[in-house]
């Protein structure tokens, strides 16, 4: 399955190569990076083996292409691409919302696989949901991911659009959660820097702790909700009417919405 040509080595291109190099799943000269604001985790890869921004004459020896661009720009690429790619070469796409047969138009009918990841992938605990129609093209995405953490395998292309939802973007939930909470406990007369340690610190245990027992994310919280005490009178706000699930409804089906138009 190598080299593997990653099309893209930004944020979550490069938690990839992170998390490729920590797991020692593929070594750095098995890649080729193309990439024209290639950052620091592309020029360590080129300093430990990686051929970076090769001739466009070498993507043919990629066996595997991982596509980690923008999905604004995914189609100037694959066209700029295609043309040089080996005929057996299996694609696997990281862009949300682009859809597979647009995706294999586009790669000249090559087999394609859809994965979205998230960039928990670099510390080898990210999650990866992962669709393909052709069982080649979801086993080579499964060999690139499986590496990286968990992954779930979906039935169904258009489950797509909910999974960059809820696991997608979830990483950016928690960290908007954490920056309300620190600002919360600030407002409530702790110093920056204690409401930022404790916020931090106890929500890395608890998801920690969910991980390790995994006990149902309600029975946790019933276990730590004394009745009449100080969780309950904030879990009364937080599961009030307007509180999370109202929200978080409404925030899943906005990034659903917006993950269908990126698909066209």
């Amino acid at each position: 399955m190598t080299p593997i040509l990653l099309l893209g080595a930004g944020r979550m291109g490069g938690a990839l190569i992170e998390g490729w190099r920590l797991a020692g799943a593929f070594d750095a000269s098995e890649l080729i990076l193309r990439d024209p604001m290639a950052g620091p985790v592309a020029d360590a890869a080129q300093a430990a083996g990686a051929r970076l921004n090769p001739h466009d004459s070498v993507l043919a020896e990629a066996r595997t292409v991982v596509l980690a661009v923008k999905p604004q720009i995914w189609r100037e690429v694959a066209v700029e691409v295609a043309p040089w790619l080996h005929a057996s070469a299996i694609v696997v796409s990281i862009a949300a919302g682009v859809r597979l047969d647009d995706l294999t138009l586009e790669f000249g009918g090559r087999s394609v696989a859809r994965v979205m990841p998230t960039t928990a992938a670099a510390i080898g605990r990210g999650t990866a949901s992962l669709y393909a129609d052709d069982p080649q093209a979801r086993l080579r995405a499964r060999a690139l991911f499986e590496p990286l953490g968990e992954v779930v395998d979906l039935l169904d292309e258009a489950q797509m659009h909910a999974a960059t939802a809820v696991s997608g973007s979830a990483p950016a939930y928690l960290y908007a959660f954490l920056e309300a909470l620190e600002a919360a406990g600030v407002e409530a007369g702790l110093s920056s820097a204690d409401a930022s340690r404790l916020a931090r610190a106890t929500i890395g245990g608890a998801a920690a702790l969910l991980a390790k027992t995994g006990e149902e994310p309600a029975e946790l919280r019933r276990q730590v909700t004394s009745p009449g005490g100080t969780t309950e009178a904030a879990l009364g706000v937080l599961l009030g009417d307007s509180g999370l699930h109202p929200l978080l409804r409404e925030a899943v089906a906005r990034a659903v919405r917006r993950s269908k138009e990126l698909g066209g």
